[in-house]
């Protein structure tokens, strides 16, 4: 699916990149993009020298993107650092950084390439028992991250001046923006916004719940988990981490039932009576932002955007049964 957002360059410029990031003298031999992403632009690289890389470069600074997608690619980098210096869980070395724009007019970073293939390329060729021990797994590292605490709730990217005080308020702000964001776009949504707000406002005293920040890395979907020899390798694409409620995990969302990521998470720790109000919210800001971006992406697929209209219809009508 073509994706409106991707920088794409060509092996001349990604040449001068890699020279600026390892030296004069890197020579690329062979270069290949990575289509399996949504927003960024990837290319694999093999260096004359025997070293293989990954080169990721952001969006145009004019390209349409939604409010909270704004300078995440520092925010990736920042999270890579910090969950490799933790050794909570496997991640990719961050190789070089520059968001200077001097040599290309992109933001970019060079990071290691990491062993296997993504987890939802290959889990139709294991079998029910290998599924389930891959997401045990990582359910097991996805509570470490968890287990990671901040000193501020909000986007990981975010400017510590503009943080909201408590996670209510933080997430009211995070779903507003959204909703702002439909409207700059033209959005069609099936739902009046002023009927979403209301319905929002009926569930937000749930997230009082959450009194401490957590990392969460809120975009662990298959495509994200890479797997080798019936374990994980790495974790990738953390542009979107943030400190939050580890209820907003992907793998807790409505349409995702497995029993092994439970197991290894130990979900048993959720108990307290918001639990099921916070996981709709979540739910209804992940299928409003699956609709809108198909506005800012421009994607080919209308299929796409009939899945996530149908998705934000069903979560609705279970924030409505909350609600009633």
């Amino acid at each position: 699916m073509e994706v409106g957002t991707k920088s794409k360059l060509t092996e001349e410029e990604q040449g001068r990149l890699a020279q600026a990031a390892f030296g004069d003298g890197t020579v690329i031999l062979s270069t290949r993009e990575l289509t399996g992403g949504f927003f960024n632009t990837a290319y694999e690289l093999a260096l004359a020298d025997g070293r293989e890389a990954i080169l990721k470069i952001a969006p145009s600074d004019t390209a349409e993107m939604l409010s909270y997608e704004r300078n995440i690619m520092r925010a990736e980098v920042e999270a890579l650092r910090l969950v490799k210096a933790a050794g909570i869980a496997p991640v990719p070395e961050v190789y070089a950084y520059d968001d200077s724009r001097t040599v290309t007019p992109y933001e970019y970073f060079f990071m290691e390439k990491v062993k296997g293939r993504p987890y939802n390329e290959v889990r139709e060729e294991m079998t029910a028992g290998e599924r389930a021990e891959i997401e045990r797994e990582l359910g097991r590292y996805n509570r470490r991250i968890n287990e990671v605490r901040g000193e501020r709730f909000g986007l990981f990217n975010q400017a510590p001046a503009k943080a909201k005080g408590t996670w209510r308020e933080t997430f009211a702000g995070l779903i507003g923006d959204v909703l702002d964001d439909a409207v700059r776009l033209g959005a069609s949504l099936p739902i009046d916004r002023i009927e979403v707000e209301q319905g929002i406002d009926t569930l937000l005293p749930a997230l009082d719940e959450m009194t401490e920040p957590r990392l969460v890395h809120w975009d662990l979907w298959d495509g994200n988990i890479f797997v080798a020899d019936g374990q994980i390798t790495s974790l990738i694409d953390w542009e979107r981490a943030l400190w939050g409620d580890p209820l907003m995990e992907h793998y807790f969302r409505s349409f995702i039932d497995s029993e092994g990521f439970r197991e290894g998470y130990d979900t048993s720790i959720f108990v307290t009576p918001g639990v099921q109000a916070r996981k709709e919210l979540y739910d209804l800001y992940f299928n409003l932002i699956a609709v809108i971006e198909y506005y800012s992406r421009k994607y080919d697929n209308s299929g796409y955007l009939d899945w996530a209209t149908g998705q934000l219809l069903e979560g609705w009508q279970r924030v409505g049964k909350i609600r009633d």
